[in-house]
Parts: C-alpha cells; structure tokens; sequence
C-alpha cells in the first residue's frame, strides 16, 4: 500500500467523563485505502475515538479532520454531510428489534436515499433487490425476512456489516467486530471485513483488543495506552517491537513471533 493522503487526522484529543480523563492528547493519522487497528486491553476507552469520528461526541480539546473536514467544529447539517460517506459497526450490532434483517439492511438507504446518486429514493422494487444482494455479500441468503431475534450473535453481526455496507461508505468504523463471538465465526467475521475493505476500497478504523483479528485485517497496528497511541507500526514492526508495552500486551495475548 503506497501512503500518499492521510483521510483521517486527530490531533491532541482530550476527552473526559466527569472525572474520568479517558483521551489524553491522542494523535492518529490513518491514511486513504489502509485499514489501522487500534489494539488495547478492555476496557482503556479505545472505542470513545471512533464516537468522536463519527460526531456522536465532541472532543474536550484537539481537532478531528475527516477527508478534509474539521468535523470537531461541525454541527448539524454540516456535520451530517461531512460524515455522509462514513459508516460504523457498532460492538453489539445495534439491530433494530423490531425490523426485518432486510429492513434493516436498507434502513438508510430507504430513509435518506442513495448517496452515490445524490440521494436518489429507491423503489421498493430496488431496496428489496439491493437488500438481498448484500445480505448474500455476508453469507445470509434467505433469511431477509426473519427477525432480529432468530438469528444467532454471529448472523447478526453479519446482518449489521450488511447494513454498514449497503450505501457503500468510502470510511468504515469497526467496534470490537469479533467480541463475544468463538473462534470460528470471529474469523468468518475477519474475512468478511477484508472482503469488505477490498470490494468498496474503503479506509477502515478497527478497534478491538483481538490480536489474532487485527493480524488478520490490519495494515498498520497500533496500541493505545493511557489516552493516547504509544506506537502504531506495520504488522512486523509491531511484533518485533522492543517497546515494554508492546511485549506486554503480546505476552498477555500469548502470541510469539518466530
């Protein structure tokens, strides 16, 4: 991968909740068509960044840029239009219960239109039609119209990375995408979310404290430690690394490099 932009930049993040100082002068620069996994034990606030990112909180201090925006001094529809093309997969999926997997998978794109054709409505005809080429994307063939509640943690994992993927997002938020799940579907799960990068040539944000799912799906590590990235690295710099915090995290993980 050739890094040439960087789409996305933090810089000096501060965030707190109360008396909680989670983000302590973060600095992040992903650059267009990699995918960064941000590594760290459970539970140290890796996932505030990507709330940050998407809008859904502003930073205490520091600056966001998002393709060009300074998203941390937008609001509303300024906000909206330059987070258009970014999409996030929550930790638990965040289905809405009471919709079907294909109502779910075209929730967006039924509310607000599709935005590769500026914001054009689509038929039901065509929503149906788009819903169930994506749910098949991701292994769902001919459950489109169960619900929510049929289906096993990893189908509805695979049913929201449907819905993430559906209006294509150029940017794509992943929150600990193989918490919860066993071995075998965590890498069904890191498959499809290489599939993913690779068909929609998207630039990816994974969060996660999986060492064996951010080898799978990351370009360039990094581990975030006390509210900030203590390093960020390709996969073998990573691993090789002197750095203690790094050795500790890998002894925890129990993995080695032979």
């Amino acid at each position: 991968m050739v890094k040439e932009n960087i789409l996305i930049e933090a810089k000096g993040i501060w965030k707190s909740y109360g008396n909680n100082q989670v983000l302590k002068g973060l600095d992040l620069s992903v650059y267009e068509g990699e995918t960064v996994v941000i590594l760290g034990r459970s539970g140290v606030g890796k996932s505030v960044l990507l709330r940050q990112l998407m809008g859904l909180e502003k930073p205490d201090k520091g600056t966001l840029y998002v393709d060009g925006f300074q998203i941390s001094d937008l609001e509303g529809t300024s906000l909206y239009k330059a987070i258009t093309m970014m999409g996030m997969l929550f930790q638990g999926g965040a289905l809405f219960d009471s919709m079907t997997v294909i109502e779910n998978t075209t929730f967006y794109l039924e509310e607000h239109g599709d935005p590769r054709e500026n914001g054009r409505m689509l038929s039901d005809e065509e929503l149906r039609a788009h819903g169930i080429k994506v749910l098949k994307m991701v292994g769902l063939e001919g459950i489109e119209d169960k619900m929510p509640s049929e289906l096993s943690g990893g189908m509805k994992k695979r049913a929201a990375l449907a819905r993430l993927i559906a209006y294509r997002p150029s940017i794509l938020l992943y929150d600990e995408p193989t918490t919860g799940l066993d071995p075998i579907t965590a890498m069904q799960i890191n498959n499809l979310i290489k599939n993913t990068q690779k068909e929609l040539n998207a630039t990816s944000i994974v969060v996660t404290h999986d060492l064996r799912s951010a080898l799978t799906v990351g370009d360039r590590l990094a581990l975030h430690h006390e509210g900030k990235i203590a390093f960020i690295g390709e996969k073998l710099d990573f691993l090789k690394s002197d750095n203690p915090l790094i050795r500790s995290f890998l002894n925890d993980a129990q993995i080695r490099w032979d």
